[in-house]
Parts: structure tokens; C-alpha cells; sequence
């Protein structure tokens, strides 16, 4: 499905496919030979998404942009099954394998591997080629296994995932950031199908 969001249509190239199962909304750029796979959902809320050349986004995966995060794939990346890229830049030729989490500000540089249920947090920069091994965490500069959670709060904290992701300070109260939350979301009710 197509959709038109907050008065932006996705442009998808003419040599690329978009299963019809698949839902790419609002200001979404497909490039050319990319491939968007069955259940994937492309995204755009009050930012872009640009999906390069060659890309494969399995099924699945959910591709989010923000305005203060917009999402970036470069070209000839693979986004494996049920991965998570929400507000983060993805260099050329990296990989994503199934279950990936990538969250806002996370770069993932060109030829990096982010391996099975791998996570980059908020505000985190993996170098090109790197890797997280399959269940890893990389937060800050560092890339550590999730039993060594003490160490991966120590950092993450600091990263500030409620004001990256939600705008709030980790004390807001669940109602007030959720209703911020739900009035965000509910620019969907005006969508269209193009």
C-alpha cells in the first residue's frame, strides 16, 4: 500500500518493487533495483526515508523517519526480516540481519554487520565495518554482550533515549508521553491512498 502522509507522497523508482503487502507512507525515496519485501513498513511520520540502490528490505522490517531523525539506507544494504530501523543512517554495503535494532541517531557505517537481535542504541556511531555479534549491544563506542547490562545502562543513560526518541525527560510520566505519543500518531488518520 502507498500512502500519502502529512501532504507527502512516497517516490519509488520505476525498476524498483513494493510487495503488495508492503506499506510505504508519506515521504519515502525508493531507489532504483531496491526491493521492499512482503509486510515491510516504510515510514515517513514528520521526516524522510531514503532507501538506495540495490537495498533489500525483508519482511517484515520497519523502516521509521522522523524530523529530527530522518532514516538514511544507503545503497546495496540488506535489512533482513523483522528489523527495526527507526531515525538512523546506514552506510553502503552494511548489513542488518534478522531482528536488527537500530534507534534514533545510530550510524551504522559502510560494510558494518549488525548481526542477528544486534542492537546500535540511540546516538551511537558503529565505524565502518564493524560488527555486533548476533544478540550484542553497541551503545556509545563501545560493543558489549547484553550479560553485562550494568555496563550497557551506564552508558546508554547518558545517550538519552527518552529525550532522543520521545522528547521528554526520562521522568515524564507515562501518560503525559504517551499522549504525546498517541496526538503524534494520529496525523495517520489523514492519510491517502496514492
Amino acid at each position: 500500500m502507498i500512502l500519502e502522509h502529512r501532504g507527502q507522497a512516497p517516490r519509488i523508482d520505476p525498476s524498483a518493487y513494493v510487495a503488495p503487502t508492503a506499506v510505504v507512507c508519506g515521504a519515502v525515496t525508493v531507489g532504483p533495483d531496491a526491493r521492499i519485501l512482503f509486510g515491510a513498513v516504510l515510514t515517513a511520520e514528520d521526516g524522510e526515508v531514503r532507501v538506495g540502490a540495490r537495498t533489500v528490505v525483508m519482511e517484515n522490517a520497519l523502516v521509521r523517519g522522523r524530523a529530527g531523525h530522518p532514516c538514511a539506507i544507503g545503497d546495496d544494504v540488506l535489512v533482513g526480516p523483522h528489523a527495526h530501523v527507526n531515525g538512523a543512517r546506514v552506510g553502503d554495503g552494511a548489513f542488518l540481519a534478522t531482528g536488527a535494532a537500530l534507534f534514533p541517531g545510530a550510524v551504522v557505517g559502510a560494510g558494518a554487520e549488525v548481526r542477528v537481535h544486534g542492537v546500535v542504541q540511540v546516538n551511537t556511531e558503529l565505524p565502518p565495518g564493524a560488527t555486533v555479534p548476533i544478540g550484542w549491544v553497541a551503545v556509545g563506542d563501545r560493543v558489549l554482550p547484553p550479560e553485562r547490562h550494568d555496563e550497557i545502562w551506564a552508558v546508554q543513560r547518558g545517550l538519552d533515549f527518552p529525550g532522543t526518541v520521545y522528547g521528554v525527560d526520562r521522568d515524564t510520566p507515562a501518560r503525559e508521553r504517551m499522549a504525546r505519543q498517541s496526538a503524534w500518531f494520529s496525523a495517520h488518520r489523514g492519510d491517502r491512498e496514492v
